[in-house]
């Protein structure tokens, strides 16, 4: 099926471009989104009386995000999600979760603008992509923490695998303190039955006996 782009589309063409795409693309997505229309010859006609309308229609929205995304770039928001000990989430973040983190945070974001490449399952820090334009395209950060304490330590550059490893090594630690402990409170136990008093009372006894 061919159809005309009202605007850029990744991987596909430039605004104005006749493409070949299957037929259910077109319907659900590219026509669906008002991205393209059918290449038919009054469409195309439609399009060419209307191209310098769309162009800089393109160029102030394509400001408008370049602006949105010299402040939205790098940021890191947080996620707070239950997980298991080993950092596994009972569930993963999707793209809704991402838009509603930065928007709570003052960039109103729609799940539509966001992709996420890799499922995010697990507790730490994740890249997700935000597409505010069909030219314009930024980087924010997810920490997925179980609580903002948790979140402040991955910031810094612990993963929870690395915390979870210290807390046992201190557990470790305390305990065989506590056995040292233990074992130093019996040697003392044991050196008090040879004190001098006992010594004393050792020899009183053989006098005793002659």
């Amino acid at each position: 099926m061919q159809v005309i782009l009202l605007e850029r589309v990744a991987k596909l063409g430039q605004m104005g471009d006749v493409v070949d795409v299957k037929p259910g693309f077109a319907r659900n997505y590219l026509l669906l989104q008002g991205k393209a229309l059918t290449a038919s010859k009054e469409n195309i006609a439609s399009f060419e009386t209307r191209k310098s309308q769309l162009e800089a229609q393109n160029l102030e929205t394509k400001k408008e995000a370049e602006a949105m995304a010299n402040r939205l770039g790098g940021q890191q928001f947080l996620v707070i999600r239950q997980a298991s000990d080993g950092g596994n989430l009972y569930g993963s973040v999707t793209t809704r979760d991402a838009a509603d983190v930065a928007t709570a945070e003052g960039f109103t974001l729609d799940r539509k603008q966001i992709i996420i490449r890799k499922p995010i399952k697990v507790l730490g820090l994740h890249d997700v992509e935000v597409h505010l334009h069909p030219e314009v395209m930024v980087t924010i950060e997810l920490n997925v923490a179980r609580s903002p304490e948790e979140a402040e330590l991955q910031a810094s550059g612990k993963s929870i695998q690395e915390l979870a490893a210290e807390e046992e090594a201190q557990a470790e630690f305390e305990i065989q303190e506590l056995f040292d402990d233990i074992g130093a409170a019996g040697l003392d136990d044991d050196s008090g039955d040879y004190s001098p008093q006992s010594r004393g009372s050792d020899a009183d006894d053989q006098d005793d006996d002659k």
